[in-house]
C-alpha cells in the first residue's frame, strides 16, 4: 500500500477528559463524508480505544503511536478511551461526529456496540476503520489488525515446547480464554486449538478446565483460575490468552508455590509479561509490533480524511454477513526468554522500565544491554 505524506503543519496538542484521556489537535478544517475540506485540508480523525485495564498497550503504545502518526501527517485528531463503558463508547462516537470527525477508527467493546456506532457513522457519511478487533456484522470500510489466528497458533506451539522442556509427561492443560464478546478471542482460540486439540485427541495431553474471561477482566481471571486449580490441582500448563490473564494465573500459582513449575502463556509483550518471562514464571508471550499496526491504520485514516479511497493489502470474511472486509493483517512474533531482547531492541519497551530491581540481573542474563 502506498504511503500518503501530507505537508507538516504546526499543531497544538490538548487533553480533555471524556471516558478517558483525549488528545486533540487544531488547525485543520473539518469536512464531511471523509473528504478534504473546502480549503483542501484533510478532515478530522476520531479514535476510540476500549479500556486501560485489559492490557496496558492501549494507553502506553497505541495512543502514543497513533498520535505520532497523525501529528506527522498534519491531521487533526481526537483520541479517547471508553474505559470499558458501552454507553460512553457510543456517546464518544456521537460527540466525535458532531464535533467534525470525518473518519472514525474504533476498537469495539463488543460487536453489537461497535455495529451501532458504525451504522450511525455510515448514515452520516463517515467511513470507519475497525482497529485491532473486527466488528462482526458491522462491515466497516477497513480492518487493521494482526493475524490473530496465528497469534493463537504461536501460543499453542509455545506452550507445547515449554511442556516438553518440563518433561511433563501427559500434562493437563487449562484454558483461560479471552472475552466471549471479542472476536479476536475466538480467533486466538482457533489458533491454539489447532495446535493443542490434536494432542488432546491423540492422548498426548489431557484437556483440563476451561473458562472464558468476561471483558478480559484480570481480577475475574484470578478468581476463575483459583477455582480451576481447586477443581484440578494437577494442572500442568495454562494457555492464557494474554499477559494480563497469564499474570492472573501466575498470581494464583505463586500462592500455591507452583509458579515456574506450570508453564503459562501470554500475549502483548507487556512489561509485566516480559518480567514474568525473565523470572521464569511465564513460558512465552506474543509480540505484536503495535507501531506497525498504528501506522497502517493511520495511513488509511489519513487517506480517507483526504477524500481518497485507498486499497488494502488483503481482506477478511465477516463470519456474520459473509462479506469481505478490506484488511491489513500484520505478522505477530513469539517471544521467549532468549528473545525478550528483541522487543527491547525494537523500542516497544525500554531497558529502564523492564530491568528494574531484581530483574536487572535477569536482563543481563537475557542479553539486554
Amino acid at each position: 500500500m502506498r504511503t500518503w505524506i501530507l505537508g507538516a503543519a504546526a499543531l497544538v496538542l490538548g487533553l480533555a477528559a471524556c471516558g478517558g484521556q483525549s488528545g486533540t489537535t487544531t488547525g485543520a478544517t473539518p469536512a464531511t463524508d471523509g473528504a478534504a475540506g473546502p480549503t483542501g485540508k484533510p478532515g478530522k480523525v476520531g479514535v476510540i480505544l476500549p479500556d486501560s485495564k485489559s492490557s496496558a498497550r492501549w494507553e502506553t503504545a497505541d495512543r502514543k503511536y497513533l498520535q505520532e502518526a497523525f501529528t506527522a501527517a498534519g491531521v487533526q485528531y481526537d483520541i479517547q478511551n471508553a474505559q470499558n463503558d458501552k454507553n460512553a463508547f457510543q456517546t464518544i462516537a456521537d460527540q466525535m461526529i458532531t464535533n467534525g470527525a470525518t473518519v472514525l477508527m474504533i476498537v469495539n467493546l463488543d460487536s453489537g456496540t461497535g455495529k451501532t456506532v458504525i451504522d450511525k457513522a455510515r448514515a452520516q457519511g463517515v467511513p470507519t476503520i475497525d482497529y485491532d478487533r473486527l466488528t462482526l456484522g458491522g462491515n466497516a470500510a477497513y480492518y487493521v489488525s494482526f493475524d490473530n489466528t496465528k497469534v493463537g497458533t504461536l501460543q499453542g506451539e509455545g506452550l507445547t515446547k515449554c511442556l516438553a522442556e518440563k518433561k511433563a509427561g501427559k500434562p493437563i492443560v487449562a484454558y483461560l480464554n479471552g472475552s466471549p464478546t471479542d472476536n479476536n478471542a475466538t480467533l486466538f482460540k482457533d489458533g491454539y486449538d489447532g495446535v493443542l486439540k490434536p494432542k488432546f485427541d491423540g492422548g498426548e495431553f489431557v484437556k483440563g478446565p476451561e473458562e472464558s474471561v468476561p471483558e478480559w477482566d484480570n481480577a475475574k481471571a484470578a478468581t476463575l483460575f483459583e477455582q480451576m486449580l481447586t477443581s484440578e490441582p494437577k494442572i500442568a500448563g495454562v494457555l492464557a490468552a494474554n499477559d494480563g490473564l497469564g499474570n492472573a494465573a501466575i498470581t494464583v500459582l505463586k500462592k500455591n508455590n507452583l509458579n515456574g513449575k506450570v508453564p503459562v502463556t501470554g500475549q502483548d509483550a507487556t512489561v509485566q509479561g516480559l518480567q514474568n518471562i525473565l523470572a521464569g514464571d511465564q513460558c512465552m508471550t506474543v509480540y505484536k509490533a503495535v507501531k506497525k499496526e498504528a501506522d497502517a491504520a493511520a495511513e488509511l485514516a489519513v487517506a480517507l480524511a483526504k477524500g481518497e479511497k485507498p486499497a488494502a493489502g488483503g481482506s477478511v470474511k465477516d463470519s456474520q454477513t459473509g462479506q469481505d472486509v478490506p484488511a491489513e493483517l500484520l505478522d505477530p512474533q513469539a517471544v521467549t526468554f532468549d528473545t525478550v531482547k528483541d522487543v527491547v531492541a525494537d523500542g516497544y519497551v525500554s531497558k529502564e522500565e523492564l530491568c528494574t530491581g531484581d530483574y536487572a540481573a535477569k536482563c543481563k542474563e537475557a542479553g539486554i544491554s
